[in-house]
């Protein structure tokens, strides 16, 4: 339990976003994918995900790890409107109408409350992405019912405080979503592996320096001179500790750090490739839609739209 404790301790959580939302029509989404973890409540109405449309039921909880693809499927699921994760994020508004009524929330039909949030180890590792789990239900749990109404009715409102509320909430969620993990016994030998590797000095250094120079040369024989090991070893023992190679998990790095310039900067998508590390625009535009199913620009209207 204490290697689980020092996991936790090693978390940064920061909240993305919370909604309460009425679905306007069924829809399937077949490659559904964001960047930060979601954990979803069910009020009224059908939600389901994966191929074989597990359901949701009412007050149970579904959540999606970022950086995962899923299908999920929302409102009645016999005849919903095929949508990719492209038209989906680009015309969210013809889907979902968002709830700014705190009074309203877990009163309409088909409606849903959902909050996003990152947790990072070290403020560099993604923890959820982390453990390669795929989404997964969380029966009624009341703290966790509590702690998403709690957020949702603080992000509607104006009142002091709220950004406080919201943060300390977020990382209980965190806390009980890991909790239940254990609870349940549900990929707990990926949690031990964690509490391995991310220990390792020489890993939490190649992090940290990936962290902080993002946009610049992150070759093998650079890593290897910031672990102190040799370049013919470096991508063997990063993939040894973490399950994937280094520039696998760069690549990933720049381009999360890209969505973050596209939600809070307007600069150009040719400026935020360069300052992610492409130099090609170009490339940097393919790799963007290829891992995220939409293109860079598209992503930036989603976020102008995210009060939708």
């Amino acid at each position: 339990m204490e290697d689980y404790n020092k996991i936790i301790e090693s978390l940064g959580v920061k909240f993305i976003k919370a909604r309460n939302i009425r679905i306007l029509q069924p829809i399937v989404i077949k490659n559904f994918y964001d960047v930060e973890n979601t954990l979803l409540i069910l009020y009224n109405g059908e939600v389901s995900y994966g191929d074989e449309h597990q359901k949701v039921e009412i007050g149970d909880m579904l959540f999606i790890p970022g950086g995962k693809h899923v299908t999920v499927t929302y409102g009645e699921p016999s005849n919903p409107k095929p949508v990719t994760n492209e038209e989906f994020m680009t015309h969210r508004e013809h889907y979902f109408e968002a709830n700014r009524d705190p009074t309203r929330i877990g009163n309409m039909p088909n409606s849903f409350g959902y909050v996003s949030f990152e947790a990072k180890v070290f403020d560099s590792v993604n923890f959820f992405n982390s453990l390669d789990v795929p989404p997964f239900i969380i029966k009624h749990d009341e703290t966790l019912a509590q702690a998403i109404r709690q957020i949702l009715i603080e992000d509607m409102t104006d009142i002091a405080g709220k950004g406080r509320v919201i943060k300390i909430k977020t990382e209980e969620i965190v806390i009980e979503v890991i909790r239940y993990i254990l609870k349940q016994r549900l990929f707990v030998e990926q949690l031990v592996t964690n509490s391995t590797y991310f220990k390792d000095p020489r890993l939490i250094d190649i992090f940290a320096y990936i962290k902080d120079n993002i946009g610049g040369d992150l070759s093998n024989k650079v890593l290897a001179n910031v672990a102190n090991v040799s370049e013919d070893y470096v991508g063997q023992y990063f993939k040894m500790l973490t399950g994937i190679n280094p520039q696998d998990y760069i690549e990933y790095q720049r381009m999360e750090a890209a969505v973050g310039l596209l939600r809070t900067s307007k600069k150009s998508i040719r400026a935020i490739g360069a300052e992610v590390g492409y130099k090609d625009t170009a490339y940097f535009c393919r790799r963007f839609k290829m891992m995220f199913g939409i293109p860079a620009g598209k992503m930036r209207r989603r976020e102008s739209l995210m009060n939708v």
